[in-house]
């Protein structure tokens, strides 16, 4: 019958054409199933890291909004101070010292109590001290100021200092606004300070008239008088606070809005809101900020910006490259499909073919038999049921010294073996099955019971009576029916194997023994032309170093570079490339993760060589140097430290520097330096002494530190220099962190010393520039604030 007429469908129950249609429809749709899979775990993974993104500059943002916050505070603090230990204080020096403090606040004020019987004094002489009428007024409903009525007690503004003068409110009673007298009473006690509902500022910009008033009052020390002696005042603008220093609208990634807490949900008032335009998207965060005893919401969202410069073209990729590899496997499998035809076709040619193969193996049968006999090395024995011997081949006859007449029909198999191992073997065998076995059925029983796969180890009794070691495999001899007719053994003579291997055992046990006295581990690697590897041996200090069963490394050592540190396995790789192509010796040291001792460091050498099949094996040892590399860190940590300030010294600066501007110049960031110099510190030296002089030097260091980011890095260049690296800052940032740094040393008493000044200089990094022209213009400014008069900061020279 032709092929043709039994050929089957495919499918079952489509033609061969249409079923190769429906299997390229089937892989299309599966393909896109996976790229819509793919797409939607690309999509998430987008959204997680501009997830990521948003809070890491919403977190940054909010630090730095918190600082401000604080250091408005602190400024306001000090002035109170300023009043507390001073019996009187003239307008210049008022004047002095708060217009350092007008860094993004629009004035700070003083506000003495003033009883109702010493109004008349106090006003001609505040009109003495001003050189100016002066009157106590209250602020009208729009907004104008009139002759305040008599009252008990006032609080009218005698000094104030304004970052742009237009009409200063002398003589303003705070107790003439609800708002105003509000915020008196909250801070009515030592050591407090409040802040005001929001309210519109008097003499302010219209742009920066929305802001808050916080007071705090001023109490003569030891004075039993509960009332403050007066009340000391900042007025901010909430939008002057937010917008300096901060970056503009086309850039700034965030929208940011501050909202009042106070009164009701609904009446909320927002004190601050970005001008730049915020993006569709549920990223947003939520911080609570307080300021003195008042807090404000902080909502931060992302901007067009953010969404703008973060922009994946990820997902429509592998869209597009999904759909691709879909078409083009739907058409190779329709290829593949429609050819069938063809293959049936050629199937029908080559069974012809086979059928006259056929004749041949019936040929090549008889001549096997011939190779069989042939066999000289191996002995070939054949009985029947009995055990008789029926075949007995030329490696027979010379393994056991009978002749094929001698054997055929008159020995059994069971007179070759040696007849106390075959009674010890049935015996064995009787215990295991739980019946009797006899000696003649226990050559046959274990092997052909369980198979007869594997050949067992027997002892064979020559003609002479001596004997010899042999691996003997017996195994059934079936007829055409499936009957057992009798049994095939095949010996093969084993005993200068036997003798080879028992050596060998010895020489392992040795070498077990002796390393087991090295510390670490040695070892055998071998590397195929493939890319596989394994151990092939390995003592028994591998295993603590790795806490690998050696078993394992022995078949595969995948485990072991599983086992390498991710920052570490790319090198060590390559090293054992280069090795192996090379043949040179590997030497490596790297960090391994392990499941019970955690991060341990590993030092390894060996020596390669070739082998035959193209391979390389290496021979060498492990060894744990983690207490070598636990000094080597901890003299590393010592070397870049100043000893007295606890600060970095010069040398971890030089290397700061390089990287960062390494970073500046690959990534097109800011960088900028401030170095600065204490003023006449070897005055202090000689008049005091150097444990005072070293006393210091670590008080100036706390103080700095207390006021730098944490990317800020802060050393110590030897004796009075130091030196401040601000990554990300630009000139006029890095100028404006100088001013603070400078007001937070000179304002603070070192204690035995007196007050202590430095010197500043800032330099912003330029596009190609390096580190030496860096540091000669920040020296360079430190200079010039020096020839100026000391105590000063000094811009960035051009």
């Amino acid at each position: 019958m032709s092929m043709h007429g039994v050929r089957p469908k495919m499918l079952g129950f489509v033609s061969e054409e249409v079923s190769a249609w429906l299997v390229a429809l089937v892989a299309l749709v599966a393909g896109g199933l996976l790229t819509a899979f793919l797409a939607l775990a690309t999509y998430e993974l987008y959204q997680q890291q501009l997830r990521q993104r948003f809070e890491l500059l919403a977190s940054e943002r909010y630090s730095r909004i918190e600082e401000r916050f604080e250091d408005q505070v602190q400024r306001l603090d000090g002035l109170r101070r300023f009043f507390v230990f001073a019996t009187e204080i003239t307008l210049e020096e008022f004047n002095g010292y708060a217009r350092p403090l007008l860094h993004r606040t629009q004035a700070y004020s003083w506000a003495p109590r003033v009883p109702g019987p010493a109004r008349q004094a106090f006003e001609q002489r505040a009109t003495q001290v001003l050189g100016r009428p002066y009157e106590i007024q209250q602020l009208t409903d729009d907004g104008s100021l009139r002759v305040s009525p008599a009252r008990p007690i006032y609080y009218p503004v005698l000094f104030t200092q304004a970052l742009k003068l237009l009409r200063q409110p002398l003589g303003l009673d705070l107790l003439s606004q609800a708002l105003r007298q509000d915020t008196l009473q909250r801070a009515a006690k030592p050591g407090s300070m409040a802040v005001s509902a929001p309210l519109n500022l008097t003499d302010v910009e219209p742009a920066y008239a929305r802001g808050i008033l916080m007071a705090a009052p001023v109490f003569a020390p030891h004075d039993p008088d509960p009332q403050p002696r007066g009340y000391v005042m900042a007025v901010i603008s909430m939008r002057q606070l937010m917008a300096e220093g901060l970056p503009n609208a086309a850039q700034d990634n965030l929208v940011v809005r501050i909202r009042d807490l106070s009164g009701p949900d609904s009446q909320h008032e927002v004190l601050f809101q970005s001008d730049n335009r915020g993006a569709s998207s549920t990223l947003a965060a939520s911080h609570l900020l307080h300021l003195a005893d008042h807090d404000y919401q902080l909502d931060i969202r992302p901007s067009l910006a953010f969404m703008q410069a973060n922009r994946s073209s990820a997902v429509p990729a592998v869209v597009f490259l999904g759909g691709l590899l879909s078409v083009l496997l739907s058409a190779l499998l329709f290829s593949l499909f429609s050819q069938r035809q063809r293959a049936l076709t050629l199937v029908e040619q080559r069974t012809g073919e086979l059928r006259i193969s056929e004749q041949s193996l019936r040929d090549t049968h008889n001549q096997l038999r011939s190779v069989l006999d042939a066999a000289t090395q191996v002995a070939i024995v054949a009985t029947n049921l009995r055990g008789v011997i029926s075949t007995f081949n030329a490696g027979a006859e010379r393994m056991l010294g009978y002749s094929s007449a001698e054997a055929v029909g008159s020995l059994t198999l069971e007179a070759l073996i040696s007849p106390q191992e075959l009674h010890q073997r049935a015996r064995d065998l009787s215990q295991r099955y739980g019946r009797e076995i006899t000696p003649a059925q226990a050559m046959f029983a274990q092997t052909v019971q369980e198979g007869g796969k594997e050949a067992g180890e027997w002892t064979l009794q020559r003609k002479d009576g001596s004997h010899l070691l042999a691996n003997m495999l017996v195994t059934a001899v079936l007829d055409e029916h499936g009957l057992w007719v009798g049994h095939l053994a095949i010996c093969i003579d084993v005993t200068e194997r036997k003798r080879v291997h028992e050596a060998l055992a010895a020489r392992d046990r040795l070498l077990d023994k002796l390393s087991a006295e090295v510390p670490g581990g040695i070892y055998q690697f071998r590397l195929r032309l493939d890319g596989s590897s394994c151990f092939t041996y390995a003592s028994e200090g591998l295993r603590d170093i790795y806490e690998i069963e050696l078993e394992l490394l022995r078949q595969d050592a995948t485990a072991v570079f599983e086992r390498i540190h991710p920052d570490d396995l790319l090198r060590v790789r390559t090293s054992i490339r280069h090795s192996a192509d090379h043949l040179t010796p590997w030497r490596e040291e790297y960090r391994v993760l392990l499941p019970l001792a955690g991060q341990r460091w590993v030092r390894g050498e060996a020596t390669p060589e070739p082998e035959e099949d193209g391979s390389t094996l290496w021979h060498g040892y492990l060894t744990d140097i983690s207490d070598l590399k636990r000094v080597e860190e901890e003299l590393r940590a010592l070397s870049v430290t100043d000893s007295l300030t606890g600060i970095h010294n010069r040398r971890y600066f030089q290397e700061r520097l390089k990287v960062e501007l390494e970073r500046a110049q690959r990534d097109n960031q800011d960088l900028a330096i401030i170095m600065l110099d204490i003023d006449h510190f070897k005055r202090i030296n000689d008049q005091f002494g150097h444990a005072v002089g070293d006393h210091v030097l670590r008080s100036l260091c706390q103080r700095i530190s207390q006021r730098l980011r944490r990317t800020d890095v802060f050393c110590r260049l030897g004796g009075e220099e130091f030196m401040v690296l601000c990554p990300g800052s630009n000139a006029e940032q890095a100028h404006s962190l100088a001013l603070e740094l400078w007001q937070g040393v000179r304002s603070v008493v070192v204690e035995g010393v007196g007050q202590v000044t430095a010197s500043f200089g800032v330099a912003g990094w330029r596009p190609g520039e390096g580190a030496d022209a860096l540091l000669l213009r920040a020296d360079s400014g430190v200079y010039a604030a020096k020839q100026a008069g000391r105590d000063r900061v000094e811009a960035e020279l051009s």
